[in-house]
C-alpha cells in the first residue's frame, strides 16, 4: 500500500504561483506512475497532470498546459506541481495519485492510491 500526502496549497491571487509536493510512503521513480487531480466544489475530480514511472514523459489538461509543472524527485519519493499564472478556475482540492502501470492515463478509475488532498484557492 503506497500511502500519499500533499502539501503546499493555500491561498494565492490571481496571476499568482504555488507549488505542490506530494510524499510517497515509498520508492516511487521507478515503480509508479504519478498524477496530479483536482476537484473543485460540487464538480467531479478531473485529471491535472501525470508522470511516468521514470519521469521522462509528461501529459497535461488543456486546461493547465503551459502554465503547470509537474516534475518527480525520485531520491525524496516526492512529486511536484509548479503552478503558474493562476486563475479562480485553478480552485479545487488538488490530490496525488499513484499507479503501478507504467501507461500514463488521466482516469481517476486507473489510479489505485489516492491523497488526502490539498487545498488551492486563487481570488481575483
Amino acid at each position: 500500500q503506497v500511502h500519499l500526502v500533499e502539501s503546499g496549497g493555500g491561498l494565492v491571487q490571481a496571476g499568482g504561483s504555488l507549488s505542490l509536493s506530494c510524499t510517497a510512503s515509498e520508492r516511487i521513480f521507478t515503480t509508479q506512475t504519478m498524477a496530479w487531480f483536482r476537484q473543485a466544489p460540487g464538480k467531479e475530480r478531473v485529471f491535472v497532470a501525470v508522470i511516468s514511472r521514470f519521469g521522462g514523459s509528461t501529459v497535461y489538461s488543456d486546461s493547465v498546459k503551459g502554465r503547470f509543472t509537474i516534475s518527480k524527485d525520485g531520491p525524496k519519493n516526492t512529486i511536484h506541481l509548479q503552478m503558474n499564472s493562476l486563475n479562480p478556475d485553478d480552485t479545487a482540492v488538488y490530490y496525488c495519485a499513484a499507479r503501478s502501470q507504467p501507461t500514463t492515463v488521466d482516469v481517476t478509475r486507473d489510479y489505485d492510491h489516492w491523497g488526502q488532498g490539498t487545498q488551492v484557492t486563487v481570488f481575483s
